[in-house]
């Protein structure tokens, strides 16, 4: 398999699962604000939002036309979320849903790799 062909299946694959993945967030997010209920997110919890869903599901959305930048936004938020919830709580963050929303950005990454070498012939 040619290295143009690996990237055009990462590159898919990555686009499935990234809509998949901004889907399920916006199921949840759609669900929080029709019931209602609950406190509003103090502005310390914004910037955990920011990062995590906003910024990571912006990242994945970019990377639909900019593999590379959007792929590096996408995994840089979730780095940064990891960050910022163990310093807000103590403790990262549990289960494999973060980072199972967030890895299409580094398939996004590999297939921008693989474009950019199969362009330049090596």
């Amino acid at each position: 398999m040619s290295t143009g062909s690996v990237a055009l299946v990462a590159r898919w694959i990555a686009r499935v699962w990234s809509t998949l993945g901004i889907m399920v967030v916006f199921i949840f997010a759609a669900g929080q604000i029709m019931q209602g209920s609950g406190p509003r997110p103090t502005l310390q919890e914004w910037v955990g939002l920011i990062l995590w869903p906003i910024g990571v599901c912006v990242g994945l959305a970019v990377a639909w036309r900019r593999e590379e930048w959007g792929g590096a936004l996408a995994l840089g938020c979730v780095m940064a979320f990891y960050v910022w919830n163990l310093l807000h709580s103590g403790h990262l963050p549990q289960g494999p849903f973060f980072l199972l929303i967030a890895a299409p950005g580094l398939l996004f990454l590999f297939a921008g790799f693989l474009s950019h070498r199969a362009v330049r012939g090596t």
